[in-house]
């Protein structure tokens, strides 16, 4: 599905964005594994990547600093030779309410999720327009449809990411380019296994299907979106979250 496809993942060194990266080597694209500080884990799945057969490196970069991250795309460009889906995964949480929220954690959070986006893509709009075509999915959340007590910032960087997603849907429409945005609900990640047993089943509980999801689900999810199958799906947001936005 995916044969001949190079992919940049961002925050691929674990949880999501690690499933994310080995899906779609599964499906046969070779993969770029950006990480910020999991150098070990990243590594790991650009080994587990290269067992599959197809080509894959690990490459440190903070997708907030705009400079590195141009350097990294231009990196990447010339070792692979094309880049055609990119995915917006990296991601942080600084949650607190807001009464209790410094400034550096609501810029820290904005700064990585929704900043770290616009700059890999503004990076990767003429590598694109040159190829007139790629494909761009951004992680949002379910935070971001919803909004959240304590998430101010996070649900703000991801309100923003949908918003992003729409606007860059619209400019690069006419080149064959489509962009979405895929939301994640309740995912069992590091992230979530750390939430106290309270919090976790007063979120089950507002989950229709009554179940947690897993790192696969969104995988899955973004690597259609990432195939011709979907040429024809742009500027949408697509919930996978067990009917919780619905």
């Amino acid at each position: 599905m995916l044969t001949g496809k190079v992919a940049l993942v961002t925050g691929a060194g674990r949880g999501i964005g690690r499933q994310i990266a080995l899906t779609l080597a599964e499906y046969g694209a070779d993969v770029i594994v950006n990480y910020n500080g999991s150098k070990e884990k990243a590594e790991e799945v650009a080994a587990q990547i290269e067992s599959m057969g197809r080509k894959a490196v690990a490459v440190q970069c903070s997708v907030a600093d705009y400079e590195a991250c141009g350097q990294m795309i231009t990196d990447m460009l010339a070792a692979f030779g094309h880049i055609d889906i990119l995915v917006n995964n990296a991601g942080i949480t600084r949650d607190n309410l807001v009464i209790k929220m410094t400034e550096e954690d609501f810029d820290a959070v904005i700064d990585t999720n929704l900043k770290g986006t616009f700059n890999s893509i503004k990076h990767m709009y003429r590598p694109f327009l040159k190829q007139k075509a790629g494909r761009i999915i951004n992680l949002s959340s379910v935070t971001g449809v919803l909004g959240n007590a304590g998430q101010a910032n996070y649900a703000a960087s991801k309100a923003g990411v949908i918003g992003l997603t729409k606007s860059m849907a619209r400019e690069l429409a006419s080149r064959n380019i489509t962009v979405n945005a895929v939301a994640p609900g309740f995912i069992d990640t590091d992230m979530t296994q750390a939430m106290t047993d309270a919090a976790r089943e007063a979120t089950l509980a507002q989950i229709p299907l009554k179940r947690v999801g897993t790192p696969k689900d969104i995988a899955e999810t973004v690597a259609f979106l990432a195939s011709d199958k979907a040429a024809y799906i742009t500027g949408q947001v697509i919930s996978v979250d067990g009917g919780m936005a619905m």
